[in-house]
């Protein structure tokens, strides 16, 4: 039944992947013009890349099911979430993701014309947030149970945008060798960061029950424990560790090696984001 919770809500799931990705993607790269020496070429590939999934999210977004779930998504009825799904805020979540999209392709243009354009990269940013906050409006239940599954989405977007930026970046020493360590250094320990901050999101909101509706750490022995615990062991501490060694392997210049290991964290992220986002979607568990 769980496996199959999950399935019923792959619409939310590609949603929350593609909208993470392009999102995530997208705020490394704007850091990345800010405060790195990375090149134009792979920040215009990259804002490319991210102004595309956010286009793949829009375009998922208007296939997302719509109208009241809740009790009826705990009855069993297909397709339909285990929370309450509100369409009120439909339009303004996709056209935050229509905001996003243009403003990426935009700042894919003046990258490539070797402009830094802070300000449209702060907007595109704040779209994608925007995206994220009116998805929590309506699939969260209402404040201030809204919060942590804006916080929770935040922090997938940046893990499986911010990995997915890091790998491209790996890549990229491969044809510009003399590119200083210091920008995949700094996406690596970013990266370590953002997956501590999901471990410590994790153990929190476990304790409290993770939405499960029962006592402190109920959703570690409940019907879904199997997904939780790979959630935990797969899709944080893996990475967690992984993360640790792809600084030390960039601040050696062991770049072949730290981009293998960002290739295995974009895997076990992405497969991370999948079960966190079947997890809430199909039983409102937050972890």
């Amino acid at each position: 039944m769980p496996a199959q919770r999950i399935a019923e809500n792959l619409a939310f799931i590609n949603w929350t992947v593609l909208a993470g990705l392009g999102v995530g993607a997208f705020a490394a790269v704007v850091l990345a013009r800010l405060r790195t020496d990375a090149t134009r070429g792979y920040l215009a590939f990259t804002a490319f890349c991210a102004a595309l999934f956010g286009l793949l999210a829009y375009l998922s977004d208007g296939a997302l099911p719509t109208g009241a779930a809740g009790a009826a998504g705990a009855a069993g009825t297909a397709g339909t979430a285990a929370v309450p799904i509100d369409p009120a805020f439909d339009g303004a979540r996709s056209a935050c993701l229509v905001a996003f999209t243009v403003i990426a392709f935009a700042y894919t243009v003046a990258l490539a014309r070797r402009g830094r354009a802070p300000l449209l990269g702060i907007g595109g940013v704040a779209a994608g947030v925007g995206a994220f906050a009116f998805g929590a409006l309506g699939w969260g239940g209402g404040f201030p149970a809204l919060v942590p599954l804006l916080v929770q989405s935040l922090l997938l977007a940046a893990a499986t945008g911010g990995v997915f930026a890091a790998m491209i970046l790996g890549h990229w020493y491969l044809v510009t060798p003399k590119l200083p360590e210091a920008p995949l250094v700094l996406f690596s320990r970013l990266l370590l960061g953002i997956v501590g901050l999901q471990l410590a999101f994790f153990v929190v909101s476990v304790g409290l029950g993770g939405g499960s509706g029962g006592g402190p750490f109920a959703p570690l022995t409940g019907p879904w424990a199997l997904f939780v615990w790979l959630r935990l062991i797969v899709g944080l501490v893996f990475p967690l560790i992984v993360s640790w060694a792809a600084i030390q392997t960039a601040r050696t210049r062991s770049m072949e090696s730290a981009t293998g290991l960002l290739y295995i964290n974009v895997g076990t992220i992405a497969a991370a984001t999948i079960v966190a986002s079947g997890l809430y979607f199909g039983a409102g568990l937050l972890v």
